[in-house]
């Protein structure tokens, strides 16, 4: 019995030391370490990862769903749940077409906050061409395009934070090379098809009232209260919201019906006038 004990507070003393004083008893940081090296496994063994759809049936997926290849799209990420959701435009809102497993993100909840710290960042990003490369290290990839005007607001730095293909992350997104090539290929079809830039909304978990109360304590709950408003804004319409920066925060307007989520996030606090040229 003792022996037990004292095994269960070297586990303990253990998780303390290798996740950092802040997160002493955090069992989220415990969980995720456990999932990435369970998600490493299967990739290197080359086996689709649990909640892959089926890659091979795109076109009856798409038509299953009443979906057209070159619509605009909408991604949302969910770290916690190591879930990438992809949405595509049909009518007047925007309609889930597939949720994929995330093979591996760095660091832990909450946001990047510096250059090389392997954070992998929270928050509301923009995506254009320019932000492709189909020859990455990594297969493919699109950068997030971060800092963005709220992490420069607040003195984020960091660089080629990206979503790409393989298994491996120092701060990005790892989807594995067959799920990337699907998510290419809608992306690059919505761009080519007229949507300028589409949004990438990053949420630490589900954005539910329980997960942030059962995180009422953390260190970030504030600034995820603040993306939990970005969340369910989205939800309101089902077109992504108009983001801009307002006196340090977030600032969101629930999309219109029949809008394309193509805005820029804007630096400026909703209706302050555009400064003449």
């Amino acid at each position: 019995m003792h022996r037990k004990v004292w095994l269960g507070l070297l586990f303990f003393a253990a998780a303390a030391l290798f996740f950092g004083r802040d997160h002493l008893f955090d069992w989220d940081s415990i969980e995720i370490e456990a999932e990435r090296s369970r998600r490493f496994a299967q990739a290197a063994l080359g086996v689709p990862l649990a909640g892959t759809p089926d890659l091979k049936d795109f076109d009856g997926r798409l038509t299953a769903y009443g979906l057209s290849l070159g619509a605009p799209v909408f991604i949302r990420i969910f770290k916690r749940e190591f879930e990438l959701e992809l949405w595509m435009k049909r009518g007047d809102s925007f309609h889930r077409f597939a949720t994929y497993p995330i093979c591996r993100w760095s660091g832990s909840l909450g946001p990047k906050l510096s250059e090389g710290d392997s954070q992998a960042p929270e928050g509301f990003y923009t995506v254009d061409a320019k932000a492709l490369n189909p020859a990455s290290r990594w297969h493919r990839s699109f950068n997030l395009g971060f800092p963005n005007v709220f992490d420069r607001a607040h003195q984020r730095t960091g660089s080629f934070i990206m979503v790409h293909g393989g298994c491996a992350s120092i701060g990005c997104y790892a989807m594995t090379d067959a799920v990337v090539d699907e998510i290419w290929r809608i992306i690059t079809a919505a761009l080519k098809g007229g949507q300028p830039r589409f949004h990438v909304h990053v949420f630490p978990f589900r954005m539910s009232a329980e997960n942030l109360q059962r995180r009422a304590e953390a260190r970030w709950i504030s600034f995820w209260r603040e993306l939990k408003l970005g969340h369910d804004a989205f939800e309101e319409t089902f077109v992504p919201p108009k983001v801009s920066l307002c006196q340090g925060r977030y600032s969101f307007a629930p999309g219109q019906p029949g809008g394309d989520g193509s805005h820029e996030i804007d630096a400026r606090c909703p209706g302050t006038a555009r400064p003449r040229s």
